[in-house]
């Protein structure tokens, strides 16, 4: 495993911590045994190489001693670099967005899922067709109709791989629909929806278990959840919310997975409220809260969608550090320090979900008409109509509802 390390860049991370998540990504992966890991700092990213020559001859005499079979690079590595360290080290040479993709494909469970990952590979594997540089320089012959040498290998596979894409395309437009009767299902359910958010491992699932009683997967590994799952939950005080587990972040999060996962991830934009779960106890929570910010601004999740920060792992952190974090929290309306693992601090969470839908109500007068009959048993059904009189055109109906509920309203 090597992480390169330019000295020109700017991140918001210590190269360590980088290199250690991404032994973490690779360990992730079923059969790989990671014999070793290095920061190999440049002065300049070398165009056809990424590495000084001396460097890459360095690099091939360690291999080769070591009998390395996979070298992983966590950063981007272009496909003529791809092509030319392969070929200089006799190696299979996979870069950041690569790893990603396997262990996503390794983890895939629903038809969604399998599919969004499959899109996400095709889409980067259209870019390095350069990588088959054995075969793709012949040229196949056409039939002859119109003459010239023929379209070559490399065209043609970009072809192929371009059907396969509008074919899984059209398989996931289906899906989408799909979750989209379900979203529109659950906006006539008078339950608000609640949202978890965060880096992958920050403990997501965990919560989502101890809260909902569910039993979904939970490790100590990165994207050991891939699949969105959502359950109901009923609050200590009597008030039932859907509760959403989502897949994680991660920094450098590969463009064609965000794309891909776009129509899962959007369950957040439909989010009442949503918590951004970090994992407290891990060097860099801030950078990675940052990470996931800039991710959710992407998805255009609305900054007034209300959101509560969730400081978990209190369970490994120091006694000092661990009161210190609480006294923190207990500061901020909006922040809650808990150990999902043992349940500390948990009461307290639920508590403010809870009250968080508690809102102010207004009064509005509506006026419907008879064609409006599906509106009119929206109201209803949530339980805001205070009276109801028939009129020559409709109906006038008195209503007493939360801003939520006249925005999910005017939205039917």
């Amino acid at each position: 495993m090597i992480h390169p390390d330019l000295k020109a860049e700017k991140t918001r991370r210590l190269p360590e911590h980088g290199l250690a998540e991404a032994v973490s990504l690779a360990a992730a992966l079923p059969g790989m045994e990671i014999l070793g890991a290095e920061v190999v700092r440049l002065s300049r990213v070398h165009p056809g190489t990424l590495f000084g020559s001396g460097k890459v001859e360095e690099l091939k005499a360690r291999f080769k001693e070591a009998h390395v079979e996979l070298v992983l690079i966590d950063g981007p590595v272009s496909p003529i670099q791809q092509r030319n360290l392969e070929k200089a080290w006799g190696v299979k040479l996979l870069d950041r967005t690569s790893l990603i993709l396997e262990i996503f494909a390794d983890r895939a469970r629903t038809r969604e899922g399998v599919l969004q990952v499959e899109l996400a590979a095709l889409s980067y594997q259209r870019t390095r067709l350069v990588r088959a540089w054995t075969h793709l320089e012949r040229q196949r012959g056409g039939f002859g109709f119109v003459g010239g040498p023929g379209e070559t290998q490399k065209e043609a596979d970009r072809r192929a791989i371009d059907d396969q894409v509008i074919r899984i395309r059209r398989q996931l437009e289906k899906v989408v629909r799909t979750r989209e009767l379900h979203r529109s299902a659950r906006r006539k359910v008078p339950f608000p929806i609640v949202a978890l958010v965060g880096y992958t491992n920050a403990g997501k699932s965990t919560l989502f278990n101890r809260a909902t009683g569910a039993d979904v997967l939970a490790k100590d590994m990165l994207f050991a959840t891939l699949d969105p799952t959502m359950r109901g939950v009923t609050l200590p005080s009597g008030r039932k919310v859907i509760l959403s587990d989502t897949v994680g972040f991660i920094s450098d999060l590969p463009t064609q997975l965000v794309a891909a996962f776009r129509a899962t991830l959007e369950e957040v934009l439909e989010a009442d409220l949503i918590l951004h779960v970090r994992d407290i106890a891990h060097p860099e929570s801030a950078e990675q809260a940052a990470d996931v910010a800039d991710i959710l601004g992407s998805l255009g999740v609305k900054g007034e969608t209300p959101m509560f920060e969730v400081w978990n792992k209190l369970d490994l952190v120091d006694a000092t550090t661990h009161e210190g974090l609480i006294a923190q929290a207990r500061a901020r309306d909006n922040v809650f320090a808990v150990s999902a693992l043992t349940g500390e601090g948990l009461d307290r969470l639920l508590d403010a979900i809870s009250q968080t839908f508690d809102e102010e109500k207004t009064e509005r007068l509506l006026a419907l008409g008879f064609a409006e009959g599906r509106r009119r048993a929206w109201l209803h059904a949530e339980g805001v109509v205070q009276e109801e009189t028939q009129t020559d055109d409709g109906w006038e109906i008195r209503v007493l509802w939360t801003a939520r509920q006249e925005k999910r309203w005017r939205e039917l």
